[in-house]
């Protein structure tokens, strides 16, 4: 920067944006961040595109705002970016808005792919609020999913592993299943006197839907004390984690070949022991020659990464980068 001044042509602007906030990286083409910045989730499937661009201005504000005639590039990797026409139209906004003309958007699933992975290939797999994947071959060929909800084949994430617990639990309190461990697990976090008296406040708008992600670790305790219920959820999240990566390599070719697989998002970065464990045995089984990787690195990196690949940077750019977002203690 020149007098707090940002120089364009030299500038880059690296953007993470997802469920529960929004985080931007100024950096130079030879891997100096310059500055970072952060605002709220970014949410352009609820919000609409223009709000969830308004996040990133708000985040960029912070560093002296967007300059004048706009950034060198942009490399924004988004949550709510699942198709190629919503990738167009989040482009179009940063691009309406000044941010500059070189504006890259992809999903967020492959900032993940590429911070935590040693090369700009490989499988990663985002286990958060939500569940996503990606693959991308040597060649450059891409797997993915339209990743939108149940309504395109998706299951799990820590909404909908919550929202699975919540229906056995009602189940086993009213008679229709097996008994459960959840049933106690949710009248004791929601304060109620029965999980159905917490299903009525919920349908009264008096609890908010999205407090039942609160409930993702308890199920996880749950689980790993011997309930059989809760442990089906907890197996059957394993398997979903273990097929997206599966069919992203079948797709690509890459079954048979040593892959890295970047695990990523809150389920899998907390490393519980039991989902680990059922992890490692589903993998064994249907992808045995990959690598599991579980992402030590904030996603933003793998932003700027990209946004390094795009300028051509030196190797040595890179290693600069990776050196300021290694985890301490780390060689």
């Amino acid at each position: 920067m020149d007098g707090g001044r940002v120089t364009r042509s030299r500038v880059a602007l690296a953007v993470d944006g997802g469920n529960s906030k929004t985080d931007v990286v100024l950096l130079s083409a030879d891997g100096e961040v310059l500055g970072t910045g952060r605002a709220g989730p970014f949410a352009p499937q609820s919000e609409g595109v223009a709000a969830a661009v308004g996040v990133v201005e708000a985040a960029v504000a912070a560093l002296g705002g967007v300059p004048e005639g706009g950034f060198g590039h942009v490399s924004a990797c988004l949550a709510g970016a699942d198709l190629p026409v919503e990738e167009a139209a989040l482009a179009k906004e940063f691009t309406d808005r000044g941010f500059g003309g070189d504006v890259a958007v992809r999903n967020d699933t492959f900032a993940l792919l590429r911070a935590g992975a040693s090369a700009p290939w490989g499988v990663a797999v985002v286990c958060g609020a939500g569940i996503n994947a990606v693959g991308v071959s040597p060649d450059g060929a891409v797997a993915r999913f339209p990743a939108l909800g149940r309504l395109s084949g998706d299951w799990g994430g820590g909404h909908g592993l919550a929202e699975e617990a919540l229906w056995h639990a009602v189940r086993a309190e009213d008679g229709r299943g097996v008994p459960t461990a959840l049933a106690g697990l949710i009248t004791a976090r929601f304060g109620t006197r029965s999980v159905e008296e917490l299903v009525l406040e919920i349908h009264f708008g008096r609890v908010g839907e999205g407090r039942l992600h609160e409930l993702v670790p308890g199920v996880f305790a749950v689980a790993s004390a011997g309930d059989a219920v809760a442990r089906s959820l907890v197996e059957r999240q394993a398997e979903e984690v273990a097929v997206l990566a599966e069919v992203c390599l079948r797709r690509l070719g890459l079954l048979d070949t040593p892959v890295e697989v970047v695990l990523g998002g809150g389920l899998l970065t907390a490393r519980d022991p039991l989902l680990t464990s059922l992890l490692d045995a589903e993998f064994a089984l249907r992808a045995p020659r990959a690598e599991l990787v579980v992402a030590d690195v904030p996603p933003v990196m793998g932003a700027a990464l990209l946004a390094l690949d795009h300028l051509g940077a030196h190797e040595s750019a890179k290693t600069r980068l990776r050196a300021h977002y290694a985890p301490a203690g780390a060689p």
